[in-house]
């Protein structure tokens, strides 16, 4: 850690800040002063001694039983969230038009059961976008088959011949999984998704 050559704290891992050296382990700061607030709010009472109280028994509490360094594998970036969240309010919005015609339109509407590859191996980006497909209206993740990276998607109000109803969901899936990636995945994400 070059926190001591430098004068400012050290970052552990995730980039955490972490609080000097005590008797050899250090605490991360941010949960120090998370359970503060909590030592506080349980009090009542906003005052000197109850925030020293707090922070001590943060600091204590967290070097005694300090957590595993846990990395979900997600990154937020805010631009491309925003461009995300904009595709998807109009993903649905357009998806729920299309149910609400094929609930009031006579006879069937046109289903497919269409496997789709991702390209990303991420588990925590294939969660993200099995969820975000299963928002939509008019597609549900049936099935997962992690190791080949597959979806089984049930599609609801895409009619068509076959190929081509499969072909454009599959075009779908990927312009939503890219989206997906580039929201929230870390860099190894976003340059396997490019190569793939």
């Amino acid at each position: 850690m070059t926190g001591r050559r430098t004068g400012r704290p050290a970052r552990g891992p995730a980039g955490r800040l972490l609080a000097p050296s005590v008797l050899g382990r250090r605490v991360p700061l941010p949960l120090v002063a998370w359970l503060a607030l909590v030592w506080v709010t349980l009090w009542g009472e906003v005052s000197p001694g109850n925030v020293l109280g707090g922070v001590a028994a943060g600091a204590v509490v967290t070097w005694l039983l300090p957590l595993p360094v846990l990395d979900p594998g997600i990154r937020v970036r805010p631009l491309a969230l925003v461009r995300f969240l904009l595709t998807f309010a109009w993903d649905m919005a357009s998806s729920t038009a299309r149910v609400v015609f094929y609930v009031f339109r006579p006879g069937p509407p046109p289903v497919r059961l269409v496997r789709v590859r991702l390209r990303t191996s991420s588990e925590a980006m294939t969660v993200l976008v099995m969820t975000a497909l299963s928002n939509v209206p008019g597609s549900l993740v049936v099935e997962v088959y992690f190791p080949e990276r597959c979806l089984m998607l049930h599609v609801l109000g895409v009619s068509g011949d076959a190929e081509d109803v499969a072909a454009a969901v599959r075009a779908d899936v990927a312009a939503m999984e890219s989206r997906v990636v580039a929201a929230f995945g870390t860099r190894a994400d976003r340059e396997e998704l490019d190569r793939g």
